[in-house]
Parts: structure tokens; sequence; C-alpha cells
């Protein structure tokens, strides 16, 4: 019997060191966090290694005649210390703040559990019912995610509408009415003043009785910048008290997230309350800011708390990961009115894992928050979004240069956006301007109020003045964009006055003319106070201020090209454009390529994009152009700048965030990159059954590294497996409660058999079950493009550096990073977290 545990030891130590298995079923997670110093960078504690390598190892059947093997052990009857289906030992198998989840481990538990669900499933009807509600319970959830999401974006749309109308009146039918909807009901408003009604008062009106002269002017002018300030001010006091992660975009962090990070709070209900709410106040501050953007925000706080009440979401992180990348693409959905580019969104934008069945319910999700969305109608047009336009009059072949000449533009834009904005966040960053945020906010916000309000289309929100932008002029339209003088010369105020010749034949009337000049100083003050808005500590988002630039820029060039045909119609190159009955050339048209190549350029989305645009024209034959704007502007950013706007702002806030994007050229070796270096301290590792708790605990305390691996022994340093740092404070704590008889000098084992031992030894603290067996392991000859692939790949926190079976080193996701950067010539040391 003696003989059969020796060679039982010596085939399973043999089997623990085969390099084929992959799984990490039993492990733990750090037990400090950021602040306190730790971080996977320092999983070990590595320098001049004592261990002579060059030693042969000792055979590994041990003798254990005095010794017994048993599969696990059971202090005063109790279960094992880890299960990954009961929990036995609470926080096992969890994550602090600030640090990587292990995506290996998860997706093994979720396959363990769901081996486990099967299995039952067979043994009675309960757990068949089971079984059958547990698959059920993600399309439950995206139900659920779908319809809280829209709910809350047409709320959202409702009252930004409302509270932007209340900086310049009041209606006197109902406070709660925004402009447009107090003068549905009214009977005396004209089709030539139809923004003009005896219901709706402006603040002049109200106070001092004005209707006309400069006294009207100076009161709306001064109530307006102070309901601008008092909007701002609150958005960033609720923001600077209850939910400091409720400000900016959002999609920065989400994609951290998605990518395995574990940011505690940021998908909290605080952060889904603050965010909801601020939201509203920001926009209706008139700052240059969307809320497109932080819609995907609010939709993944939604799903990571419905996701609590599903046993299966709530105990797997890489589960709730597909979940957040499904309530990505409903953030879209109701953002745009476009399913189907919220979908392609998530997957190329903000996924990191993205399986079949992620896909499927990420459409099922945004398809139940866009009719949720169209059911609230928020708009009053039936519409899921203010800007939905639609366009009758074809392209023409040679128009692709101007398109062209607009993603040129979008490109230029966004690589300047990126660097400028990035320049100015550094700024704040490092210098005292990031101590005073509401100071920054409420300035800025100042300036902004004073330079809009003068400005037509820069007083209205950003949305309106896309939707304006957009318009394709008609018969009924009264706008300035619109103002047009037939071929006679007969003056009119709008193209009523060319409806007898055609609206083919309009030449720029006056209306026109003030309209260019103000769009391009609109363009200018765009432009600039996108860059300094986007990133203060009020939810910001920049989607629409992007498409705003690019719309402005569009619809110039639009009308520019327009009368360029209409005056020189008879040449070759423009022969036929221009026919009795129709326009020569849509503007509106223009205004959305340049809106999308705007977009594309800070984005640098591509598929995504075109398909959102075309969900918001609603038809095919613009797909073209987009798509040679789109791809010009990403050509043009791209070669001035890597980057997209989401990814600048990952590294410029340190987090760990490994590209899926970038190729890694450079021919290092793994050797290179893993510690110990020469420099470094001593490798701090545990041995499988030689040392005390004591001596673990000392360990413990002396050092902030997140695990240690387990070698044979100090003279034997082949590798055994890697221990966690938190699994092992928790079985600690946990052996010293429940197992009678635990001290400082009781031996850890980690070995399946028992060493022999003095029958006055105290009992020894089994913790092989929290051991991972099969750490991820590279040769030092490994190139690092292989291990940066499986890096990726895998979503691996750290992997061990061994040459024939003997521990040499360790490459944590932070060294990668850092080396990444030393080899794109950036600082290293701006990778804060691990």
């Amino acid at each position: 019997m003696l003989k059969l545990c020796a060679l039982g030891l010596k085939a399973s130590a043999l089997e623990e060191r085969l390099p084929t298995v992959v799984t990490m079923d039993n492990g733990g997670f750090c037990d400090d966090n950021y602040q306190s110093g730790s971080s996977d960078d320092e999983l070990v504690d590595i320098s001049d290694v004592t261990v002579d390598f060059s030693e042969d190892v000792p055979p590994l059947d041990r003798d254990y005649s005095a010794g017994r093997c048993k599969a696990e052990w059971r202090p005063n009857n109790s279960p094992k210390l880890m299960d990954l289906l009961d929990d036995t030992v609470p926080g096992i198998g969890t994550y602090e703040d600030f640090n990587t989840i292990d995506w290996v481990r998860e997706k093994s538990k979720d396959r363990d559990r769901h081996r486990e669900i099967t299995n039952k499933s067979k043994q009675s009807t309960v757990a068949l019912l089971f079984s059958i509600s547990d698959a059920f319970s993600g399309w439950l959830l995206m139900l659920l995610i779908g319809l809280m999401s829209g709910a809350l974006a047409g709320g959202i749309d409702i009252a930004a509408h409302w509270m932007t109308d209340l900086k310049e009146g009041v209606c006197l039918n109902g406070f709660w009415f925004n402009h447009e909807h107090c003068c549905w009901a009214s009977n005396e408003t004209t089709f030539q003043e139809r923004d003009k009604c005896p219901q709706w008062k402006s603040w002049a009106e109200l106070m001092v009785g004005v209707s006309e002269g400069p006294g009207l002017y100076v009161v709306n002018y001064f109530m307006y910048v102070c309901w601008a300030l008092l909007f701002a001010f609150l958005a960033v006091i609720l923001v600077r008290a209850f939910a400091p992660y409720a400000c900016g975009s959002g999609i920065p962090e989400i994609k951290t997230i998605l990518s395995g990070f574990i940011i505690r709070g940021y998908l909290g209900k605080w952060t889904l309350i603050i965010k909801t709410i601020t939201l509203v106040l920001a926009v209706s501050s008139g700052l240059i800011l969307g809320k497109e953007g932080p819609l995907v925000h609010v939709a993944c706080c939604c799903a990571n708390i419905l996701c609590h009440f599903f046993t299966k979401y709530r105990r797997n992180e890489a589960k709730r990961r597909e979940v957040l990348s499904a309530a990505s693409a409903v953030g879209v959905s109701v953002a745009f009115g476009a399913p189907i580019g919220g979908v392609l969104f998530s997957l190329e934008e903000v996924s990191y894992y993205f399986p079949l069945k992620t896909l499927w319910r990420s459409f099922f999700a945004a398809l139940v928050a866009a009719f949720t969305l169209r059911s609230i109608n928020p708009f009053g047009n039936s519409r899921l979004v203010l800007f939905y336009v639609e366009f009758h009059t074809p392209w023409h072949l040679l128009e692709l240069i101007p398109f062209v000449l607009l993603g040129i533009f979008g490109g230029l834009w966004g690589a300047f956006f990126i660097r400028a904005n990035i320049a100015w966040c550094r700024l704040r960053k490092n210098t005292c301007l990031g101590h005073y945020p509401v100071l920054e906010v409420v300035v800025v916000t100042l300036f902004t109020a004073l330079l809009a309000f003068p400005i037509e289309y820069t007083r209205m929100s950003s949305s309106e003045l896309i939707s304006e932008l957009f318009n394709d002029c008609g018969l009924l339209d009264s706008s300035k964009l619109c103002s047009y003088t037939s071929n006679s010369g007969s003056a009119s105020g709008s193209v009523n006055a060319t409806a007898a010749n055609g609206l083919g034949a309009r030449l720029a009337g006056q209306g026109l003319y003030t309209a260019m000049w103000q769009l391009a100083l609109a363009l200018v003050l765009k432009m600039f106070f996108t860059v300094v808005t986007f990133g203060m500590k009020v939810p910001s988002g920049l989607f629409i201020p992007s498409m705003a630039v690019g719309a402005i820029a569009g619809r110039l060039l639009g009308v520019c090209m327009e009368q360029l045909a209409i005056r020189h119609h008879e040449q070759d190159i423009f022969r036929g454009w221009c026919s009795p009955g129709a326009d020569c050339i849509t503007p509106g048209l223009y205004a959305m390529v340049g809106a999308a190549a705007c977009l594309g350029g800070v984005t640098r989305m591509t598929v995504s994009l075109v398909v959102i645009m075309f969900e918001l024209t609603g038809g095919l034959e613009y797909i073209v152009p987009l798509m040679a704007a789109t791809m010009t502007s990403k050509w043009v950013a791209d070669a001035l700048g890597r980057e997209s706007i989401y990814e600048a702002h990952i590294r410029l806030n340190g987090y760990p965030f490994l590209e899926a994007k970038e190729e890694f050229r450079h021919k290092t070796l793994a050797t290179d990159v893993m510690r110990p270096r020469r420099s470094d301290p001593l490798l701090s590792v545990l041995t499988e059954s030689r040392m005390t708790v004591e001596e673990v605990e000392r360990l413990i305390a002396d050092t902030t590294y997140s695990g240690f691996p387990v070698v044979i022994s100090q003279q034997s340093p082949r590798l055994v497996g890697f221990v966690l740092r938190r699994d092992l404070i928790i079985s600690l704590e946990n052996a010293r409660r429940h197992q009678e008889g635990v001290v400082s000098t009781s031996p850890i084992l980690f070995t399946e058999c028992d060493p022999p031992m003095s029958p006055s030894a105290p009992p020894a603290v089994k913790l092989r079950s929290i051991l991972d067996l099969s750490p991820f392991t590279v040769t030092v000859h490994t190139p690092m493009e292989i291990v940066v692939d499986i890096f990726r790949k895998l979503g691996l926190r750290q992997c061990l550096v061994i040459q024939n079976g003997r521990l040499l080193g360790i490459i944590t996701k932070k060294d990668i990073l850092k080396h990444m950067a030393q080899m794109a010539n950036r600082d290293p040391d701006s990778i804060l977290f691990n």
C-alpha cells in the first residue's frame, strides 16, 4: 500500500507538470488594491535568485512511507476549502478594486457550473426545470436591460429638450411643455412664425413685459447665461458629491472594464442615478457635449445592476462582461435609433470578448431598447432621434471628390482634436487646474453661454443644429439655410418664389449668405469648445459635438457646390446635374457625410459608423458616399496618429488595456521582459511542503505581491503551480477559525500526499485546493510577439517563465504594457494599474 502511494504521488506529480492542461479551476485574487500599493506588476519578488538552477532536480518519487494520501482536507468535517459551485469559503474567487480578472479561470468555472447543471438535469424534473430556467435567464436579462435602458433614454431626451427650452422661456399652459409642444395646440400660430405663439413667453416678456427692442435681447441674454450656469453648477456639484465616476463619456472605462479590469462602483446604482440626472443638466446647460456616449455608460450601469439578480452572472465576471458588451450595443441603439449599428459598434469598438451568442443577445436587447424608445416617442415625430432625415435626390459620380475632401477634413479634425484634447487633459491633470473642477466647469460654461447666445446656430442645442443642417430644403421651409432667389432676380425669404421655375434653379439669397458666415463662426467656436469641454467633471459625450463640426463643414461645402453647379450648369462637368423640378445638389447630404467623416476621424469607427448613418437616413443610395468619406477620414487620421480618442484617454489614465488592433513588431524575447532582473530583489516563492503558517504570513505581511509561484523546494525550483495572495489569506484565516489545533508552527502543504510528521506536530493546513496546477508558462526564448498574442487572446494576468521545468521568472500584463510603451518611446511609468 505504501509503495502504491509513492507511485501514485509520482504519477500525479508528473501529470501536474504536463503543459497540455490549460484550465485554471482553482484560483483567487489579490487582497490589496491599487491605493494600498498592490498590483499584479508585483506578483512576485524576483532578483538575484540564490537558487542554483544548474543543480539536478531530485527524483519526484519521494518516500512518504510514513505519510498518507488523501484527495482533500476537510477540517472538522466541513466542506473542502473551495468549491466552484457552492462557494463554501466566501471571498475565494472574487477580485479587488483596480485589478484584472482571470479570464481562463472564469470560463473554467462557468464550464464546471454548466456541466454540473446538465448532469443534475438528468436526475429529476426539478433539476430539469432549473436547467431550462438557467438557459433562458440570459434572454430574460437582455429583455430587462432593453426595457430599462430604453425607458431611461426616453426620459433623458424629454427632460433635456424641456430644460434646454427653459433657458429661453416658459409655456403658460403648463411649465412642463417645451417650446414646440407648447405651440402645437395654439390656433394662433402662423406658418411663417411657427415658433411664436401667445402661450410661449420669453423671460423678458414675463419679467419686464418687453416684447421687442434692446431690452428684450438683454434680459433674455442674461437669463440664458444664468440658467446655463445653474444647470452646469448643479451637474458638477452632484457628480463631485455623490458619484465621481459619473463624469466624462464612460466609453474608455467601459472598454477597459470589458477587457477584464475591475473598477468598483463605476457601474453601480449611485453612478446610474447621478449620471442620468447630471446628463440632463449638462446637455441643457448649453455646453458643447452630447448625451450619446454617456448613454452607453447608462446602459452598462443598468446591465451591471440587473446582473445581480441572476446568480450565473453575479458570480462570474467573464459572463457579466458578455452582458456588458450587449449593453454597449443597447446604449448606441437608444442614442441614435440604430439597433444594427449599435451591435456593430459593440463588436468593432468596445468589446474585448464577443462570442456568437453575445451577438444574438446584443441584437435582441438593442431591438427591445429601440422598441421601448419608439413607444415613448420622446420627440413627438415617431422617430428615435431628433435629426432623422430622408433624401430623395440622387448623387452624381463626380461628387465623390468633395465627399473625399470631407473625409480628409474629418481625418485632420480627428487627429487635431485628439492631440489637443489629450494635451489639455494632461495639463488639467498635472497642474493646479485639476484641483478646481467646479470652477473650471463654471468658467467654461460662462464663456460658452456668452459666445453662443448671439449666434443662432450655437444658441440652439447640438441635436437641433444637426437636424437643421441635415434638412433638405423644401417648399415649406422658412430657415435661413433655405433662403434663395429665383433666376429672374426676384427676392424671396424662402424657396417658395422658385416653385414656378423648379427647385433646380436656386440662387443664394441674402438670408443664406447670413447663415453661411454664422455657420463659419459657429464652426470655429464648436471646434474650440469641444476640445476644452471633453474631459471635464460632468457627463460629456463626443458623438454629437464631432458630428456637429462635420455637419457644419459639410453644409458649407454643400452650399458652395450647389451654387457652383447652378451658376455653371451649362459647362460639361455640371451638365445634367440641374433639371427643372429637382435639386441640383443636396447640401444636407454633404452635412451628413461631413458628420460621419468627423466622427470617424475622432473615434476611428468604420463599418458601425456607416450603418448608424444609414439607419439615420433610411436610404441605401448614400452608402457609397458615406463609405468613401469614412475610410478617407480613417486613413488620414491613422497617418497622423494610430490611436482613437478613447484609446488615447485609456493611455492617459494608465489603464491596463492591450489593444487588439495594435501590432507588436519588435524582435524581443521573453527573457528581455521577464522579472527578475539583475537589480531586482529575490524571488519570493512558496514551497509545496516545507513552510509554516508563520513563515507564509510573514511573507504576506512583508510583501505586496498579488501571488506567489509554488516550487518543490528552494534547492529544487521545479514549478508546481501558482497561488494568488487573496486566496492564500482567506484560506489561512478560514483554517485558523475552523480547523482545530492550527498554530503558527503548523506546516503548509500544497501536496496531495502528507509527508511524514511526528505525532506531537501540530496539524497541517492543506491548501492544494487553491493551487493553480496549470499556470501558463513560456520559455525564455519565446518571442514577445507570441507572448503578447497569448495575453490578448486568453486574457492572462501573468505568465511564468521556465526552462526545463525550472522557474526562472514571471511576466505580468503590466510588464508587457511597459515594454510596449518603451518600444514606442513612451513613458513606461504611465501604466498605473494592472
